[in-house]
């Protein structure tokens, strides 16, 4: 794979040279410092920004790299204690509208586990009581299951708490704390994982958790941010539809769904002039450019291949998922390139895609 800074991965290896003219936008940064920096590198005089780009995109890349290829998605959802009739009926609906979702979407069956506070209001979807074992269970079936560069996706919908010293997430008998739920993440090292803590009080779940390779959503930055949130609400229905779709690609991403649930927070605030007591954080280590390529639903092309028997139909899914990974890793480093550079090899790659496109439906036509 070719990303716009000029990089080449080395078959499905983390490897990585420079091409000529890679450094197009370092050397910006090089020549407004003195420095110089060359095809073939950085020189040893570049400025620290400059380093600091080139070393963030190469990062960025490499790790995109290592799970660009086919990749399968598992979702946890683990559904708290309500409390009351009218919390449990609510959470039990956001489960449902995430589940349905992703099971319109193509997400297969076996990859969702449902855990919920009161299961038999749920047996559609055949979700268990979301006790300490249950969920140690469910965590051992997904780190069996998952390859490395599979995404693995947690939710948890609920109350929580915070003692002064450590957040918990409200569950039937003992809660868990980030700790405990560090365990767990812990044995998915080499998988991508997006840890979503929708409850009150969660914000101390990022620093506890983050780490390289991770996306962490919490509702609020801090555990003294202890009113029921709203941020839970508008981050499922952005999951859920596809009003958050912003870039209008048909999916949408952790990122997108983010930023639409943070904004409805604040409009919702505002329009009531009270003092918003909710601040949601994302830290996936890349300033979000890395939770806007991770999405909860498949890749439309991969689904369809999954479907399709025809060699020349799977030749040009596969080719169509190829160009998609290009413009995702082209969008983790555009912060790292020249804006025409970037703006020259979008446009390459969007005109593929709209091409490959065409070819597929015409294919489809002929059936």
């Amino acid at each position: 794979m070719t990303t716009g800074l000029g990089l080449r991965a080395q078959g499905s290896r983390a490897t990585w040279r420079l091409r000529p003219g890679a450094a197009t936008s370092c050397s910006k940064y090089a020549e407004r410092d003195g420095a110089k920096a060359s095809g073939a590198g950085v020189g040893p005089r570049a400025s620290n920004k400059c380093r600091a780009v080139l070393g963030l995109s190469l990062l960025l890349v490499a790790g995109f790299a290592q799970t660009a290829a086919a990749q399968d998605t598992r979702l946890l959802i683990i559904s708290g204690v309500g409390g009351d009739d009218e919390h449990t009926a609510q959470f039990h609906k956001w489960a449902d509208l995430v589940i349905d979702g992703v099971k319109k979407s193509g997400l297969p069956e076996a990859d969702i586990a449902y855990l919920a506070d009161a299961p038999e209001q749920d047996a559609a979807h055949k979700a268990v009581r979301s006790t300490k074992e249950n969920i140690a269970k469910a965590f051992a079936d997904i780190t069996a299951k998952s390859k490395p560069g599979d995404e693995v996706f947690v939710l948890l919908i609920g109350h929580g708490s915070f003692d002064g010293k450590e957040s918990a997430f409200n569950i039937p008998g003992p809660d868990m704390t980030a700790a405990d739920f560090g365990v767990f993440l812990d044995k998915l090292s080499s998988q991508r994982i997006i840890f979503v803590n929708t409850s009150s009080s969660s914000g101390p779940f990022v620093d506890a958790l983050k780490k390289p390779g991770r996306t962490i959503v919490t509702a609020t930055k801090t555990g003294g941010e202890h009113n029921e949130p709203r941020f839970a609400g508008y981050f499922i229905e952005a999951l859920a539809s596809d009003e958050a779709d912003r870039d209008r690609n048909g999916r949408v991403s952790v990122g997108e769904a983010f930023d639409y649930a943070a904004a409805r927070v604040k409009d919702a605030y505002d329009k009531e002039h009270h003092i918003q007591t909710e601040h949601a954080v994302l830290e996936d280590g890349s300033q979000g450019k890395l939770a806007a390529t991770l999405f909860l639903t498949p890749d439309k092309a991969k689904a369809a291949l999954a479907q399709t028997t025809d060699p020349a139909m799977r030749a040009l899914l596969e080719e169509q998922a190829a160009i998609n990974r290009d413009i995702e890793a082209l969008r983790l480093i555009k912060d790292g390139m020249d804006p025409a550079e970037y703006d020259k090899r979008f446009e390459k790659l969007a005109t593929d895609l709209a091409l490959k496109t065409k070819e597929i439906r015409d294919r489809e036509a002929q059936k």
